[in-house]
């Protein structure tokens, strides 16, 4: 029988958010993989876990990740867990899920905190759609680069960022879209200074550069999706006044051939203005 790996979420800074399974997961497993087996330690202590380590992180999972599998085929259980929050988000661990799904051994997911998912949930922002992308590029162009590609992302948007280089990111950011868009700063969740800021850009960006505590510690921002404004297809007011009324009495393709023999205007703008007229 093959073992099964374990995907434990750790606290992201408040020991207390990790759960009654988790712990109890830990304990029996045969073997935790662990990013920083340094800083796991220091939960396994609180919670009186003593089990074997092994150090599994972005310099040598791709080595690590067949000898951990070998050991589940041979029956060991195993648990990978992260520095902090959910594994494989912004964290190391892909190679192993992956190797292990196409070995077929069981992975289980043991859920737990997350930053991006803690953000959301007091940010105010929409979260029916949001797009996650990670930490942000280190160069001040490539960050630029990146936010221009998103401008006009209708969804919330989420990044991490690091206490060194917030206050940059930000500047850059202003610099490709409105300071007038809302965003939201949340810097240290479940921590002794956690602080979630819900404001314009030009004003969350103010008190980062004015309080030198608002640029320590570790940052989740979400940005505002873009409105993007649909505008009627570019008709005369005569020419909308004439697909309205023929609208009324007829379908949208009657209306919009008989608008094009009165008005002469072409067939694809008043058909996509006859289209944006019925949504209103």
């Amino acid at each position: 029988m093959c073992g099964k790996l374990y995907v434990v979420a750790t606290p992201i800074g408040n020991l207390a958010d990790f759960s009654y399974r988790a712990v109890e997961i830990l304990k029996k497993v045969d073997l935790i993989a662990a990013e920083d087996t340094r800083h796991v330690k220091m939960l396994l202590q609180h919670y009186a876990i003593n089990n074997k380590l092994l150090a599994v992180h972005q310099h040598n999972e791709e080595k690590a990740a067949p000898g951990l599998i070998e050991k589940m085929k041979q029956g060991l259980n195993v648990a990978l867990v992260s520095d902090a929050g959910t594994p494989l988000l912004s964290d190391p661990g892909m190679p192993l899920v992956k190797l292990a799904k196409q070995q077929g051994i069981e992975v289980s997911p043991i859920p737990g905190a997350c930053a991006l998912i803690a953000a959301l949930s007091v940010s105010g922002l929409p979260v029916t759609r949001f797009v996650f992308e990670g930490f942000l590029p280190r160069t001040s162009s490539a960050r630029k680069t990146f936010f221009t590609a998103r401008e006009n992302e209708t969804a919330t948007w989420v990044f991490y960022e690091s206490s060194h280089r917030i206050k940059a990111s930000l500047e850059d950011l202003a610099q490709v879209i409105s300071v007038d868009r809302r965003i939201v700063l949340a810097r240290e969740l479940t921590k002794l200074y956690e602080t979630v800021v819900n404001d314009s850009l030009a004003n969350v960006l103010q008190r980062v550069k004015d309080d030198a505590n608002m640029q320590k510690g570790e940052f989740v921002v979400l940005v505002e999706g873009a409105v993007i404004e649909k505008h009627t297809a570019e008709i005369t007011d005569e020419q909308k006044r004439i697909l309205l009324v023929l609208m009324k009495e007829c379908s949208i393709k009657t209306a919009v051939a008989m608008a094009v023999e009165i008005t002469g205007a072409r067939k694809k703008v008043l058909y996509q203005a006859a289209l944006q007229l019925n949504e209103q």
